[in-house]
């Protein structure tokens, strides 16, 4: 038996989520579909996460057990079996013992927001006309980074074993289009980017104040923190991992 991972991306649009559930259609159901077809035998596959519905991935990792060598030209012809919404972007023979999820150094999520109407990024980002304080709104990004507990911005009865997240970068910049909020730790809480990003808006807007960041922290009160801004605005877009002993397989 072999083990391989999958590097991939994907519009999340239409799915819901990545993570495989009952009488819904997620990615991970619809890449071992592919999968199975092209290998003829039954294929589990499992991700270095999950992603809520409608959260996309620029940059996702997956890996699956095959008892034969891959067939020819596999990337080309599991792409042509999956929906054009999901692509496989490389493949790679890796150790036995190698854990998508659990090998993740690292992960970086991107967040959108669009500050005027544009008719071609409106399905993958926030459209929000008012004014935002960034100089608040970085301020309160180191904030962020001087704590390691975030109960306060987890999805109600989510049942982590741990509230705990390392986070190394928090920003916001400007783009063409608006404003661009990166987040990179060595875990994620369910919903955690997205309520992290509702409760910078509205300290953006001067609702919240920074020693409130810091009581809403410390609270570990999902209630006591902001919105949840839309999924559609949220993209996976970097998982690290050592790669010294991956292999590449040819496309």
């Amino acid at each position: 038996m072999s083990r391989y991972a999958l590097e991939l991306s994907y519009d999340g649009t239409q799915y819901h989520g990545w993570q495989m559930q009952d009488n819904a259609v997620t990615v991970q159901e619809t890449l071992a579909i592919g999968l199975s077809t092209i290998l003829r035998s039954e294929i589990a596959i499992t991700g270095c996460g999950r992603t809520d519905t409608g959260v996309h991935a620029s940059h996702f990792v997956a890996h699956f057990d095959h008892d034969q060598e891959l067939v020819p030209n596999f990337i080309h012809r599991l792409n042509g079996v999956l929906p054009d919404d999901i692509g496989i972007l490389n493949a790679f023979a890796v150790p036995n013992d190698f854990n998508a999820r659990f090998d993740a150094k690292s992960r970086t999520y991107v967040y959108h927001i669009l500050t005027h109407r544009h008719p071609f990024k409106r399905a993958y980002a926030y459209l929000y006309h008012r004014h935002l304080d960034m100089e608040a709104m970085n301020s309160a990004c180191k904030v962020l980074m001087q704590y390691e507990e975030f109960g306060a911005f987890c999805k109600s009865n989510a049942q982590n074993k741990t509230n705990r997240c390392l986070i190394t970068e928090s920003s916001w910049s400007k783009t063409a289009y608006g404003l661009e909020f990166r987040i990179t730790a060595d875990r994620f809480l369910r919903n955690m980017v997205r309520a992290i990003v509702g409760t910078l808006i509205e300290i953006g807007e001067n609702k919240i104040e920074l020693d409130g960041l810091e009581r809403i922290i410390e609270s570990q009160n999902r209630q006591q923190a902001g919105y949840s801004v839309p999924a559609k605005g949220l993209f996976l877009h970097r998982i690290e991992y050592d790669r010294s002993n991956w292999k590449p397989i040819e496309k």
